[in-house]
């Protein structure tokens, strides 16, 4: 570089690389361009940045050297003229390269370094207290006793403007991988915890939901889920959003049964700023927040009359107005409706809309209480177990004797009311075995009055069992083995005939 600026020249050099460190979010790419800039303007043969990680600083732009050459540019903290600038912070010129042994041209691109009669400033890249980094130049000169003053301030310059544009780049890439590693996170967890293989059950009756949700789940069509409460409606509903073409969207789920009356509107429609006293700003509903997603009413049968028809203008017309507003909106929403009541008396006694029963029932999706898939409990409870085990830090069992109890248990509350149960039995366990004293009163009471117990290994008869296995190879026989045409014999699916074969170990068996 020139001892003596033409300060024409300086300033516009300084414009043209505050352009081109503002011009993208490549940071190589634009730290390259200021080394270029510094060779047109102001005659740099040879420049440098170099970025500080951890322990090490490596080049990542040059002016003068080849691609091998930069790759090479690695160095310790403390190693090196470069090493020791981004260690300490402090410039450092060198008059003659060739009579400097901290020099070490571990880039290799000067061969002929003691015959070379080159200056050598570097100064630090740094961002109020932090060094990013170290910007160094090589400076021709003729003859001993140079300043090399206004090198360093202009050197001082051009990093402070470096500074600036690394740091910001060093926090974008750090929302970057945030945002990545949080996305990636709710990605595994919403897949790991609503596929339809995590819903656990391996009874004919939950091998006919599952069936269910993968058929209905692509299409656009509304869901009715019938079932008592505790039988898993909301992870049903979750898995058939999260399989759909709208698991990209919102899942907003809302329970009519929770909110006073006089509010649901509000809640599901949203309001105007002064549409009633306390409605202070406006605010978004819950179709409105829903909008390109799914939105999962629970409890619907406890929705009043006077909502019913908002609801279905929703359903046919898409559109609604808020609360104390004038102004139509539009959404896109699949609705999933979920009731463990009798819709259908309800509609026979005038309290549910017919019209909005055939809306909602287009795809009605039965889940089994736990009593009608008891084959299930064993792993349902070891499940549990496992989960309330983990976080807790425990590592109680449940003995037999207690799980043929739950087998035979009526479980009013279904799976709900399993899972409270062996959270409750973990928690307040003293020993390594949750025994029969350890049971709440009321799962006991009835276990007293049971005549029999169901083996933990037998959730049916082993004589049952021979006659169903019995029974589907007469029935696949008898076909010549069509799956199809057998399940149609027996009366059953042939998802499930496929289920049970694969259950009894029953293979094709050529004559």
């Amino acid at each position: 570089m020139s001892r003596n600026y033409d300060k024409t020249v300086e300033i516009t050099a300084l414009y043209e690389i505050s352009k081109l460190l503002g011009s993208s979010l490549n940071l190589k790419s634009n730290l390259r361009g200021v080394m270029r800039v510094l060779s047109e303007y102001l005659d740099m043969k040879r420049g440098t940045v170099a970025l500080r990680n951890n322990n090490e600083v490596s080049i990542i732009a040059a002016h003068g050297m080849s691609e091998e050459e930069i790759k090479r540019g690695r160095y310790k903290l403390g190693e090196g003229i470069i090493g020791r600038v981004a260690k300490h912070g402090s410039p450092i010129v060198i008059p003659n390269i060739g009579d400097e042994p901290l020099f070490l041209n571990k880039t290799g691109s000067r061969e002929t370094i003691r015959k070379e009669n080159i200056a050598f400033l570097c100064v630090p890249v740094k961002f109020k207290h932090e060094i990013l980094g170290v910007l160094s130049v090589d400076r021709l000169f003729g003859s001993k006793g140079i300043s090399f003053e206004e090198d360093l301030r202009l050197l001082k310059i051009i990093a402070s403007l470096m500074a600036q544009s690394v740091k910001l780049h060093m926090e974008i890439e750090k929302e970057r991988e945030a945002f990545l590693e949080e996305k990636e996170n709710l990605k595994q967890q919403l897949k790991g915890r609503y596929r339809v293989e995590n819903i656990i059950g391996q009874s004919d009756r939950m091998q006919e939901v599952f069936e269910a949700i993968h058929r209905v789940a692509p299409s656009k069509a509304n869901v009715l889920l019938r079932g008592e409460s505790g039988t898993g409606k909301e992870l049903v509903a979750k898995a058939i959003h999260y399989m759909s073409p709208r698991s990209k969207g919102p899942f907003i789920k809302f329970n009519c049964a929770s909110i006073p009356e006089g509010l649901l509107e509000s809640e599901l429609f949203g309001h105007e700023k002064g549409a009633f006293t306390g409605a202070t700003a406006m605010r978004k509903g819950r179709f409105e927040l829903a909008n390109n997603g799914t939105i999962f009413l629970d409890e619907i049968g406890d929705l009043p009359l006077t909502l019913q028809p908002k609801i279905l203008r929703v359903l046919q017309e898409k559109e609604f107005e808020r609360v104390g507003g004038e102004k139509t909106l539009k959404v896109d929403v699949r609705l999933i409706a979920a009731t463990s009541r009798n819709l259908e008396e309800l509609v026979s006694s005038g309290k549910f809309r017919e019209d909005l029963y055939y809306r909602l029932n287009v795809v009605p999706v039965f889940l089994p209480s736990l009593c009608e898939r008891k084959e299930d409990i064993p792993i349902l409870a070891e499940h549990f177990l496992k989960k309330y085990n983990d976080e807790n830090q425990k590592s109680v069992k449940i003995t037999p004797e207690v799980l043929n109890i739950f087998l035979n248990y009526d479980w009013p509350g279904n799976v709900r009311e399993l899972e409270n149960t062996i959270e409750r039995l973990v928690v307040m366990a003293a020993g390594k075995n949750i025994t029969l004293s350890d049971l709440p009163l009321n799962i006991r009471e009835q276990s007293m009055k049971a005549r029999y117990a169901v083996h933990v290994k037998d959730a049916l008869p082993s004589t049952i069992e021979d006659i169903e296995k019995t029974k589907i190879i007469d029935a696949l026989q008898r076909t010549g083995w069509v799956q199809a045409k057998a399940a149609k014999l027996l009366g059953i699916t042939p998802r499930q005939i496929g289920y049970k074969m694969k259950k009894y170990s029953i293979q094709e068996v050529h004559s």
